[in-house]
C-alpha cells in the first residue's frame, strides 16, 4: 500500500490522474456494456452497412452493418479481461520463479534464468503467433499465451530485487534463527520487492492489450463473432473501405491507443511516486 507521502506524489501527477480516468472509464464501459450499447453488437444488417456516424449509430456501422459503438464497448470487456488475466498469469509465474532464483541462487538460478533468456531471445509477437497457432483460437488460449510469454521479464525483475533484499541484515538474522525458507520468502522478502512488481504489472497490462489486438488483427486472437478491437481494425483495413468509411478502423484504433496510453501513464506515475529519486531526476511531466 502507498503511504501518505506516496499518495500525495501520485495524485499530484497529472499523468496519474489521466491514467486513472482512462482505466476507470474503460472499466465502467466493460462492466456496463449491455446498458450503454445502443444495438446488439453481433447483429448483422446488410441494408445499413458502412453508414456514417449519426444519431442512430453514434460511431457508424461496419461492412456488415454492425454498430461500431456497441462493438467498441463490448470489445473493452475483451481487452480488459485479457490484460488483467494474462498479467495475473505472468505475475504468478514470474514472481514465483524470480523468488526461487534470487533466494536460492546456484543451479536453481542458473536453470530459471537460462529459461528466461531463451524466452526473451524470441521476438514477442512471433512467439505469440507460434504458440497461438498451435492451438484452436479461444479466449483461454489468448490468456495463457500472453501470460506465459510475459513471465520472463517479471522473473528477471523479481530476481534482481531479491538478490538485494536477501543480503539485508534482518533477513540474514531471521534465516540464522532457523526460519523456514518459505516463510522468509513470503513474509520478509516478497513484501520488499512488491513495489516494482506492481509497476511492471501495470505497464504489462498495456502490453497485453496491444498483444491481443495484434493477434486478433491477424485472425489468431479471440474468435469471431466476439467483438475485439484488433479484429475490428482488421475488418476495415481494405484500402477502398478505409477511404469510404475510415471510422470502421479509426475508432477501434483510438480506443486501443487511449487504453495503452492510460495504463502506461499510470505505471510511469506509480514508478515516480514509489521512487522519489526518480521524481527528482524527472521533476514533473504534464500532458
Amino acid at each position: 500500500m502507498l503511504d501518505h507521502a506516496q499518495q500525495r506524489r501520485l495524485w499530484g501527477d497529472s499523468r496519474a490522474r489521466f491514467g486513472v480516468a482512462v482505466v476507470v472509464i474503460m472499466t465502467l464501459a466493460a462492466l456496463t456494456a449491455p446498458l450503454i450499447a445502443t444495438h446488439d453488437p453481433l447483429k448483422i444488417d446488410l441494408t445499413d452497412f458502412l453508414s456514417r456516424p449519426s444519431a442512430s449509430h453514434w460511431l457508424g456501422t461496419d461492412v456488415q452493418g454492425r454498430d461500431i459503438w456497441s462493438r467498441l464497448v463490448f470489445g473493452a470487456r475483451v481487452s480488459l479481461t485479457v490484460g488483467l488475466i494474462s498479467q495475473g498469469i505472468a505475475l504468478l509465474l514470474g514472481v514465483t520463479l524470480g523468488l526461487l532464483a534470487g533466494y536460492y541462487g546456484k543451479w536453481v538460478d542458473e536453470i530459471i534464468m537460462r529459461l528466461a533468456d531463451v524466452t526473451l531471445a524470441f521476438p514477442t509477437l512471433l512467439l505469440l503467433i507460434a504458440m497461438v497457432a498451435a492451438f484452436q483460437p479461444s479466449m483461454g488460449v489468448v490468456f495463457a499465451t500472453i501470460g506465459v510469454v510475459g513471465w520472463a521479464g517479471m522473473a528477471r525483475l523479481v530476481r534482481g530485487q531479491v538478490l538485494v533484499v536477501r543480503q539485508l541484515e534482518y533477513v540474514q538474522a531471521i534465516r540464522a534463527l532457523g526460519a523456514r525458507d518459505i516463510r522468509v520468502m513470503l513474509q520478509h522478502v516478497l513484501p520488499n520487492v512488491i513495489a516494482p512488481v506492481v509497476i511492471a504489472a501495470t505497464l504489462g497490462v498495456a502490453g497485453a492489450i496491444m498483444a491481443e489486438a495484434a493477434l486478433s488483427f491477424l485472425g489468431l486472437g479471440v474468435p469471431p463473432p466476439t467483438p475485439s478491437w484488433g479484429s475490428m481494425i482488421a475488418d476495415g483495413r481494405d484500402l477502398d473501405q478505409l477511404r469510404r468509411a475510415p471510422w470502421t478502423s479509426v475508432f477501434p484504433g483510438v480506443a486501443i491507443g487511449l487504453a495503452v496510453l492510460g495504463f502506461n501513464l499510470l505505471g510511469d506515475a506509480l514508478r515516480d511516486a514509489l521512487d522519489p529519486r526518480q521524481q527528482r531526476r524527472n521533476p514533473r511531466n504534464v500532458i
